[in-house]
């Protein structure tokens, strides 16, 4: 398995990535904003699980399969993004909820929003490249069975994910709320949260397997 002098520097490594904000981090800060916290978090529950089954396909070797192929890379990503433009136009056009967002998201709608999470991140093909390009670097096959050690690196990564996720998450809802007490009448949080999902479905189609994470 790992080396001991390997873990910090692969541990202070994914870090730095998963704190720098990216697609996933956005479209958290986006529920969030348009939904409260506990949305939000449990949102990034969802993305996180989408991550861990990306790791489990990219232990067996599927990630790379679908690299290979254009065809399943393509559709890969033209679900993702239509998915995004979905969730996009889903958020314009609901109805604006004052008050507590916290308080007013019951058991069904997050249920929901959780299936969202995990799909947006499932759908992702930056996140396949993304896990193709970064944990490799960190697997030696001199030290054991190279599938596990990126099963091992990757449930580490995706565990710190869902902490400094959640962090976002909380972050936004909070600052969503007290814009909510200051009296604005603007629906803010359904136009700042449907333009990310957008403007994340069009990145979403600009990515290629040429373009590594």
């Amino acid at each position: 398995m790992l080396a001991h002098g390997d873990l910090p520097l692969f541990l202070v490594a994914a870090l730095v990535l998963l704190i720098t904000p990216g697609p996933a981090v956005f479209y958290i800060v986006a529920r969030s904003v348009q939904q409260g916290s506990l949305a939000g978090i449990v949102s990034a529950v969802g993305v996180v699980t989408g991550g861990f089954i990306h790791v489990l396909a990219g232990t067996v070797g599927l990630s790379a399969l679908v690299l290979s192929s254009p065809i399943a890379f393509t559709t890969v990503k033209y679900f993702g993004a239509l998915y995004l433009v979905y969730l996009g136009f889903r958020a314009f056009l609901g109805k604006d909820q004052s008050g507590d967002p916290n308080l007013q998201v019951s058991p069904r709608q997050l249920g929901r929003v959780y299936r969202d999470g995990l799909l947006v991140n499932l759908f992702n093909p930056k996140t396949i490249l993304f896990f193709i390009a970064f944990l490799p670097q960190f697997v030696d096959s001199t030290r054991g069975n190279p599938g596990m050690q990126f099963l091992l690196l990757g449930t580490i990564m995706v565990s710190m994910g869902l902490a400094t996720d959640s962090i976002y998450a909380a972050m936004a809802g909070r600052a969503s709320q007290w814009l909510r007490k200051t009296g604005s009448r603007l629906s803010y949080q359904q136009w700042f949260a449907g333009t990310v999902y957008l403007g994340l479905g069009i990145f979403t189609l600009l990515v290629s397997p040429a373009r590594q994470a």
